[in-house]
């Protein structure tokens, strides 16, 4: 480091601390700070001091985590995020900059409003976010309010994503999953399908909107006892009437488009779709004899028709790995269904206080059934002494020759979508699943909710949204040193059929057996690239007997670090 003095022609000269460093074989310069207003004896005790002429003392005032700051919150402001916040809304520049605190915060350290309160405080910060978004005093009723305004821009703000990433004749993924809820309280809370294991707890249900690439554009908070099917309205509307598109391909799984929703909602709407048949609809195919299993001898796909499915298109797919998964996992559960059954009927038989009545034997049947969903394969026959059952071999045979068999059901023509780009874009809904996997579990933990207000609610799901925005756009430009699969398309250009097994590419597969990457950097997740880019600490400097002449450094960064920004394109200031 050293001291440059910048001459002005017309004023007094600058100076600034400024550090000399190599790139690509070149000479830089980075300036860490303007010292011109110092008086010029503390200048020139400095610029003394950085050409070891003396050593006066120099205070470190104050140290606070920053690098994972640096990242984020660099991210969210080139998305323009924090603009898009503050769009008309100027006058509120101070809810603007706590709403990008809490979304950062979501995104670096999820936590209660009591703690973000205290990590964003100037007197008890525990990283330098609310250093840097100069937010100074900060407690948690005051963000109580900015969640609040939050809720209120919402619809604003997902018009404008939609912009973003949303065009006529696009894909748009949708898909919908649940959270458990604490307390009692909300009306939003209520029994349903739970997702969570959590038997017990009341839920909530949301369902998230995303461009075809997976990035999330909206998200909607719908009551726990709300069937999928049902929030598919919903959705439509928003599509049709807030961000105005007029021709878009929904893409939703089997139990989200069904034939109900179709013919009531999809049609009407004019939008096309693709989706799934259940697997009733593709053995009465097979009956039906429009799927021949003959058609996957030599090819794993095949488009078909079907007079139950006029002007529709309908791909149908096998694959051979799905195939023997599908068959070891019903012989695991038509074994364990066989071992509670010979459990009942050894009561049942037992000479000792035997298990009597046909209604209480077939209660005891009925618990095990149910549990592993295996009646339709096994002949039972309960009388009020007597039980014995045996395995149907031809429904077992029957249901084993369409294991691996699946059908894509769409209303896109083949010169829009062909047959694997109809397969491509049904597959693709597992990246909503994998925002669903981020939202609720280690990255942004929507769960387990405490608010009690069905507002507030909403306004914390469309808060971790927003979160995972920005994580989103990270991911994307850090994977080369993240390890997940950053040559995806040598992946798929691998791949000998869009319906075989998806594997990651040898780059991928290379960096994951050797834990580096090929220029020799360790390979991080993203929650440890994180922890590591957090070690980059913003540092106040002060001489002794001057606290009010301080200024700011940085240490030097690791190479992981290094390269963690020159991928993010930012530098480590924000």
């Amino acid at each position: 480091m050293h001291v440059d003095r910048i001459p002005n022609r017309t004023s007094p000269p600058a100076f600034l601390l400024r550090e000399t460093y190599r790139e690509d074989g070149k000479v830089k310069k980075r300036t860490l700070a303007n010292i011109t207003h110092w008086p010029v004896g503390k200048i020139e005790a400095l610029r003394r001091l950085l050409r070891d002429e003396y050593a006066p003392d120099l205070k470190l005032m104050r140290s606070l985590p920053h690098g994972h700051v640096a990242a984020a919150l660099g991210i969210l402001r080139k998305l323009g995020l924090d603009d898009l916040l503050a769009q008309g809304q100027r006058q509120r520049a101070r809810m603007v900059a706590l709403v990008t605190a809490l979304v950062v915060v979501r995104l670096l350290d999820p936590a209660s409003k009591l703690t973000t309160a205290r990590l964003l405080d100037g007197t008890t910060a525990t990283s330098s976010l609310g250093t840097v978004l100069a937010l100074g005093k900060v407690d948690e009723q005051e963000l109580y309010d900015a969640l609040d305004w939050l809720l209120a821009q919402q619809e604003r703000i997902e018009t404008a994503l939609a912009r973003r990433h949303l065009s006529d004749g696009t894909l748009v993924l949708y898909d919908v999953s649940s959270t458990y809820f604490e307390g009692r309280t909300c009306e939003l809370a209520k029994f349903g399908h739970n997702r969570d294991g959590k038997s017990g707890k009341l839920q909530i249900v949301f369902g998230l909107l995303c461009a075809k690439d997976g990035c999330p554009v909206a998200i909607e908070v719908f009551d726990g006892n709300v069937a999928d099917p049902a929030t598919l309205a919903n959705q439509v509307k928003k599509l049709k009437e807030r961000f105005v598109l007029e021709r878009v391909v929904l893409v939703g799984d089997r139990g989200m488009i069904t034939e109900a929703r179709i013919e009531e909602v999809l049609k009407p709407a004019g939008l096309d779709w693709i989706t799934t048949l259940r697997a009733p609809a593709i053995r009465g195919l097979a009956e039906a004899g429009s799927l021949q299993l003959s058609l996957f001898d030599e090819r794993d796909l095949a488009t078909i028709t079907s007079p139950d499915y006029p002007g529709e298109r309908l791909v149908a797919c096998r694959n051979p790995l799905l195939a023997d998964e599908r068959a070891r996992k019903r012989e695991d559960l038509l074994v364990a269904t066989e071992k509670k059954l010979a459990a009942i009927a050894a009561r049942v038989h037992r000479a000792k206080k035997p298990l009597c009545g046909k209604d209480k034997i077939a209660l005891a049947i009925g618990r095990v059934i149910d549990k592993y969903k295996m009646a339709k394969h096994f002949d039972l026959n309960i009388t009020d002494d007597r039980f014995t059952f045996a395995r149907n071999a031809a429904k077992i045979d029957a249901e084993a020759a369409l294991d691996g068999v699946y059908v894509v059901r769409t209303t896109v023509a083949e010169a829009a979508l062909d047959q694997s780009a109809t397969v491509t874009a049904y597959k693709q809904l597992s990246t909503a699943e994998r925002a669903f996997r981020s939202l609720k579990t280690v990255d942004l933990e929507v769960r387990p909710i405490y608010h009690r207000r069905a507002d507030r609610v909403r306004a914390h799901v469309f808060l971790c949204m927003l979160a995972y925005y920005v994580e989103w756009h990270m991911r994307q430009k850090l994977k080369p040193i993240l390890f997940d699969d950053h040559d995806k398309a040598a992946a798929d250009a691998a791949r000998p059929s869009v319906v075989a097994k998806a594997e990651r590419s040898e780059a991928a597969r290379r960096k994951a057996r050797n834990r580096c990457t090929d220029d020799g950097l360790p390979v991080h997740s993203f929650r440890s690239l994180l922890a590591d880019l957090a070690t980059v600490s913003r540092n106040v400097m002060a001489m002794d007997g001057a606290p009010e002449a301080s200024f700011v450094l940085y240490p030097q960064l690791t190479p992981v670090q290094d390269r963690a920004f020159q991928l993010l394109d930012l530098g480590v200031k924000v």
